[in-house]
């Protein structure tokens, strides 16, 4: 069995990363996810959350906003809506855009499908800050 699987993430503007890895935590619809090489072929949902990848015994960190992986034995594919590594991540501006979210749906001045909208970015804002923060404390 192999050491390592393939791990692609592709967002519609590019491809983000395209690596050999030991290990993949995904945020599927279901929790979270490892993915381990030789994993047992499976699609799943991806909501907003922290994707984590091993390599060379470092831990790497993404914000994702959702979309879908394909695991197929030694290779993981990702379709995500939006990616970012974690060191691209300006954590002052994700601060201030979940201050903006939040207080743009206290203020209750919009429609519901807008309010929900609203409150899908102010989660992946979350996200964000989250995963900036942790490559931060590293």
């Amino acid at each position: 069995m192999a050491k390592t699987l393939h791990l692609d993430i592709v967002t519609p503007e590019k491809p983000t990363a395209s690596l050999d890895v030991e290990e993949v935590s995904l945020p599927a619809a279901e929790g979270e996810m490892g993915v381990l090489p030789g994993h047992m072929p499976y699609v799943t949902a991806l909501r907003a959350g922290e994707l984590r990848y091993h390599k060379d015994g470092k831990v790497e960190l993404l914000a994702i906003s959702g979309g879908f992986a394909e695991v197929r034995g030694d290779s993981v594919l990702v379709l995500a809506e939006t990616a970012e590594m974690a060191a691209e991540i300006d954590v002052k501006r994700a601060e201030a855009k979940v201050t903006e979210k939040s207080q743009a749906i206290k203020a209750q001045s919009m429609a519901p499908v807008d309010v929900d909208k609203m409150r899908a970015e102010l989660m992946m804002e979350i996200v964000r800050l989250r995963v900036g923060n942790k490559a931060g404390k590293r």
